[in-house]
């Protein structure tokens, strides 16, 4: 009876042993983006296909391949910061017609999950928020990581129509076409 007294008393510090010699998870590395990485857009007006980039835009990214439960990436856009080399369009892109950018001055993509589709190739579950409508949406992209650099390349197609992005006369697709494709090709380091 002693010996099984003496046994259960010692049960909660050998339980409390083992719990401070198991390894702690660590958290998933967080990556800086590298300065030559680019977020695109593509459109069409009047039937011509234009690009355009967004030349300010930042991404907080935690992400480990083998942990994408606990991977995170928040990216905020400028919206004013858009380029298409057209000064009318360019000008035109940050008023009320288009993104509003007085009133909303950043676009904002928050991932939910990753899911592994094996081959290098992810999909990322989020929300992406324009003009203060938040919708979600899946971007498949391809990930290669070698060392503490990784390459990741991915793009979707938008109906900005469901952002509310064109107004009035530009609600249609008469003139400028409703489908946009968003492309990203990003460049980061592991942070250390």
């Amino acid at each position: 009876m002693r010996t099984r007294i003496k046994l259960l008393a010692l049960a909660p510090l050998a339980a409390l042993g083992l719990t401070l010699a198991a390894p702690a998870s660590a958290a998933p590395a967080a990556w800086s983006v590298d300065p030559a990485s680019k977020l695109a857009f593509q459109g069409a007006m009047n039937g011509q296909g234009f690009n355009g980039t967004f030349k300010r835009w930042s991404a907080q990214i935690v992400f480990d391949p083998k942990d994408l439960a606990a991977s995170k990436a928040v990216v905020t856009v400028n919206v004013a910061s858009a380029s298409t080399g057209d000064a009318d369009r360019d000008q035109a892109i940050p008023t009320d017609d288009w993104f509003a950018a007085s009133k909303f001055a950043q676009a904002a993509f928050v991932t939910r999950d990753f899911r592994d589709l094996g081959g290098g190739k992810y999909v990322a579950d989020g929300d992406l928020t324009i003009r203060g409508v938040k919708q979600p949406v899946t971007l498949p992209f391809t990930l290669a990581i070698s060392g503490d650099t990784a390459r990741m390349n991915g793009a979707i197609v938008l109906n900005r129509t469901a952002f509310g992005v064109g107004q009035g006369q530009w609600k249609t697709g008469e003139v400028v076409d409703t489908k946009v494709t968003v492309s990203v090709a990003l460049i980061a380091h592991r942070a250390h």
